[in-house]
């Protein structure tokens, strides 16, 4: 079953058991990768689909601080729901040790030996790691990485 089907069924049930930040969160990740659908013109794979939830999870991820700095626990409380809500539809996250050797792999076959050479190897890595691992978490480790060449 996919992405879309899988969406589809947690949206009846969670309108079923009466969960409104399930049913709104799923309402919305769903209107989320019918847009990117109906922009592009085309049928996204679940790769693709994968990519739109990381990028939701983050969404969330990035606003937390700053309803914590006016004191808006009650916010910070649902944007944690909604994340772990989301968690359950990205595909199994890479650990650290995988996306160290992917890291390697890359830096071999680009020829990296700088810190200047970060795009290139970026570029390398990043369809192995898109929606499997955090960006921001990729780029230090091989910033790390080029930087003790």
């Amino acid at each position: 079953m996919g992405l879309k089907e899988n969406l589809q069924k947690a949206l009846k049930e969670s309108m079923k058991a009466k969960d409104t930040i399930r049913k709104d969160t799923v309402t919305m990740l769903r209107a989320a990768i019918l847009q990117v659908e109906k922009d592009d013109r085309k049928e996204l794979t679940e790769e693709e689909m994968a990519v739109i939830v990381a990028k939701e999870v983050k969404k969330r991820k990035e606003a937390i601080p700053s309803y914590e700095q006016a004191n808006r626990q009650d916010i910070v409380d649902n944007l944690n729901r909604e994340m772990q809500i989301l968690e359950e539809y990205l595909p199994q996250q890479l650990t650290e040790e995988e996306i160290e050797i992917i890291i390697n792999e890359a830096i071999k076959v680009t020829g990296a030996n700088s810190p200047r050479d970060m795009g290139k190897v970026m570029q390398e890595i990043r369809p192995k790691t898109q929606g499997r691992a955090d960006g921001k978490m990729v780029s230090e480790i091989v910033k790390t990485k080029l930087n003790n060449i």
